[in-house]
């Protein structure tokens, strides 16, 4: 999955080009993407635990707050012209939080059940998807170089880490399954992808949303197995522990990113 750097490279309408010469927004798909985007989705998890229940920050003051937040970083974001792994993984990790946070209302505040949330989700996500393409003729992530796809783009990250939480709540906690046996499904479901992609040339496009969703689940079922305590079939290290260890490696690798990155520009 080679991404596209230039925004002549891509298919634009003149309006778009209007707008901006931009570079991409997104990084190159590897393996360091999606070790950090796993990661992101549990600090995520643990995260939003952490601030509601252990800080006494409450639910909902909790999520004003990493809304807010979000915001800020969004737009920072938005002004950016090309990828910068700074300013794009902090969006991310926030708003792994905060989707976190949006169906953890819905099911502990309003009685929403994790069936139906994620039923919801996925109509919200499959019309956004639906209008994205009908405006922009393509869902793919390596075209991402104007404001408007851009904002499609987060949109449905956003919905997608909610998704993720739903999906991942249902099956490790209403249906019973544990936070290890969920993982190793996930997982399985991912390896599953990996292998329609590489072997068989499935969709690029499909192959990346499917597993984008999925890597949520994952994540917050690996966060829940390390953090939660061993009477709730957890590891017991507990959601502080967790949340600094994962977070430690996400900066050491966007780090990383950063380095490679500024050596890259400068050959």
């Amino acid at each position: 999955m080679k991404p596209l750097t230039k925004a002549s490279s891509i298919h634009t309408t003149p309006n778009d080009l209007s707008l901006n010469t931009w570079l991409n927004k997104v990084p190159e798909i590897t393996l360091i993407f999606w070790v950090i985007k796993m990661m992101s989705t549990t600090v995520g998890e643990t995260a939003a635990d952490y601030l509601s229940f252990h800080l006494h920050v409450g639910m909902i003051n909790t999520s004003i707050i990493m809304g807010i937040l979000l915001l800020i970083a969004l737009l920072v974001q938005l002004k950016q012209t090309r990828y910068r792994p700074y300013s794009y993984w902090t969006v991310v990790v926030l708003i792994s939080i905060f989707g976190t946070l949006v169906t953890d209302i819905l099911t502990d505040k309003l009685d929403v059940p994790l069936p139906v949330s994620t039923a919801v989700f996925s109509l919200f996500l499959a019309a956004t998807f639906a209008y994205w393409f009908s405006k922009e003729r393509t869902l793919s992530i390596h075209s991402i170089v104007t404001l408007k796809r851009e904002l499609f783009y987060w949109l449905a990250i956003l919905i997608t880490f909610a998704l993720g939480t739903a999906v991942g709540d249902w099956v490790s906690e209403d249906m019973n399954v544990g936070y290890g046996l969920s993982a190793l499904i996930f997982g399985g479901l991912i390896t599953v992808i990996s292998v329609a992609f590489y072997r068989f040339k499935a969709n690029v496009v499909l192959c990346f949303w499917l597993a984008y969703i999925l890597t949520r689940p994952l994540g917050a079922s690996i966060g829940d197995l390390l953090s939660q305590p061993v009477r709730k079939g957890g590891f017991g290290f507990g959601t502080t522990s967790t949340s600094i260890v994962f977070l430690a490696i996400i900066v050491a690798l966007v780090a990383y990113l950063s380095v490679r990155a500024k050596q890259q520009k400068s050959q």
